[in-house]
């Protein structure tokens, strides 16, 4: 048997893309999210399910895979082809279905493990049986592929009367009203060699399968139409206009076969004439057991698939890259706003915000009507209000710039935190101990009797660090008490921590208002790691 010509080489690439794809994260909701989080989960189907598995395997059957809209008859025509009933029909479907894969028993290896369609758990229905039973197939880790739902089952028949080579697989509806089918259904018909698209004579020009048609076109899949339950008196006419829509399409060459409406189609319950399926089921045989049409069917498929790569990838990286300048935007909002707040305290320290207020009246009351403790109390907690001043501008600014972004959708505004306060508080705390501490070994330092009081030493300096202009006398009354070099040296190493401080409180706040974005994982490398990895597998074919 010919088969496909596929050098390791090739296939390492192909990994290496689909490990790429895996590796995409499109959380934020820009306009064309959807759509490319769709084209992900689109390619991850098609390597997975189909070239992945091919290119290792190209010896292996050939899978026709029968799809389209409810009602259309394609388990009525699965049924009809390997002539059992294997697929339970009727217009009336269950709220979920599992899809039967049907082969003949020498196949049967080639789909009882987890070849294709790794996410799906094999069952086996034995003959008079009713309960499903696994067939020993377990499903595999978690790699990163697509989301999986956890009770998702293929049913694998196998049938003498089937030609070895061939499996058909019959799939839900593609119109189906439950989420799942519809999902489940678009990732089997990416699995198939060829691709068999029912219609019907009342349902042919609906968009549900012309969506499918024109995606086989696109990917240049190997496409059979087969326009099901025609009534004899309208059947020239209706496979005549069928004809114009498919030539109108660009698919005038595509195989049409036409089935006849029946006795046995009416509610799907039997099966109808070899006769009415002969022909179709002529041209599946020969494409499965003929070397050069298995070779053409099989490799204009996969020749396909790959070569779409090209067109989809960048589309994906192009997304990718919208989405790291969204992250972009949304992280210099948040710095931006922050590095604003930043310059506008220190130009309020400068002009002595802070000895406003409750600390202003302890500053003329000190050291008479105020003792130091209280004047250190009270510098702390104006700094601690003007602080928190700053975080809820900063939080003000940056839900303003981010109401303009649709990609803030996926990440909460800043809001009102009551526990900023206290964080800032604690903060503020801990820098007047460690200014306090400073102090302390400034005057342990002094050669002079009587020692000056620690905490007084500590409010002048906090006072002078703190109350610009308006402190000035504290600078003065500090080099008074331990003298000029030392009250300089206390200023500047004082001044180092103030700055510190300030930086840290606000590096702080603005990074908690980072997280929950930077949690996202937003970066740029997937771009690049993208046209790589398509970069690589153009090179290698």
């Amino acid at each position: 048997m010919v088969t496909l010509d596929v050098r390791p080489q090739l296939l390492d690439a192909l990994s290496a893309l689909r490990d790429r794809v895996a590796s995409v994260r499109l959380p934020l909701p820009l306009p064309g999210a959807p759509r490319a989080r769709q084209t992900r989960a689109e390619l991850l189907a098609q390597l997975d399910d189909y070239l992945v598995p091919r290119l290792k395997a190209p010896e292996a059957p050939l899978l026709a895979v029968v799809g389209g809209s409810t009602g259309a008859g394609k388990s009525t025509l699965v049924n009809s082809l390997v002539g059992r009933q294997v697929s339970e029909a009727g217009v009336l479907r269950p709220t979920t279905r599992t899809p039967v894969l049907v082969c003949h028993p020498d196949d049967h290896h080639w789909f009882a493990g987890m070849r294709v369609l790794p996410d799906l758990m094999r069952v086996w229905i034995p003959h008079g049986e009713e309960e499903d039973v696994p067939m020993g197939a377990s499903r595999l880790p978690d790699r990163g592929r697509r989301d999986t739902h956890a009770t998702r089952e293929l049913r694998v028949e196998t049938i003498s009367t089937l030609p070895r080579g061939l499996a058909v697989l019959d799939a839900p509806d593609i119109d189906s009203l439950v989420v799942e089918n519809r999902t489940l259904a678009a990732e089997l018909i990416c699995a198939a060699d060829v691709w068999v698209m029912v219609t019907t004579a009342s349902r042919y020009a609906d968009a549900v399968p012309w969506h499918l048609l024109r995606t086989a076109k696109q990917y240049k899949a190997t496409l059979v139409t087969v326009l099901d339950r025609v009534p004899h008196q309208v059947l020239a006419e209706v496979s005549r206009q069928y004809g114009a829509l498919l030539t109108r399409a660009g698919l005038g060459d595509v195989p049409r076969f036409t089935v006849p409406e029946l006795p046995e189609s009416a509610g799907g319950g039997g099966l109808l004439p070899a006769s009415a399926v002969a022909p179709l089921y002529a041209w599946l045989a020969h494409h499965a057991q003929d070397p050069a049409a298995r070779q053409y069917a099989v490799g204009r498929t996969a020749l396909g698939a790959l070569d779409s790569l090209s067109r989809r990838m960048p589309e994906l990286a192009s997304a990718v890259a919208a989405q790291y300048a969204a992250a972009v935007r949304l992280t210099s909002a948040v710095e931006d706003a922050y590095k604003r707040e930043g310059k506008r305290v220190r130009n309020r320290l400068d002009r002595g915000a802070v000895l406003a207020g409750d600390a202003l009246t302890r500053w003329r009351g000190y050291p008479l009507d105020t003792s130091a403790d209280e004047l250190l109390d009270s510098l702390a907690e104006s700094l601690t209000a003007l602080l928190q001043c700053a975080v809820a501008a900063a939080d003000e600014r940056i839900a303003d710039a981010w109401r303009r972004e649709p990609a803030a959708g996926a990440v909460p505004l800043p809001a009102p935190d009551r526990e900023a306060g206290e964080r800032i508080g604690m903060a503020v705390r801990r820098w007047r101990r460690v200014l306090e501490e400073l102090a302390e070994e400034e005057v342990a330092r002094l050669d002079k009797q009587p020692a000056p009081d620690p905490d007084a030493v500590a409010a002048l300096l906090v006072a002078a660090l703190l109350g610009g202009k308006r402190a000035r006398p504290a600078g003065e009354k500090l080099a008074e008490r331990i003298g000029v070099q030392a009250a300089v040296r206390l200023r500047d190493r004082g001044g180092e921590l103030v700055g510190d401080h300030l930086d840290q409180v606000l590096r702080a706040e603005r990074d908690r208002r980072l997280a929950p974005l930077e949690a996202l994982e937003v970066t740029p490398e997937p771009q690049a790691e993208l046209i790589a990895a398509l970069s690589v597998l153009q090179k290698e074919r």
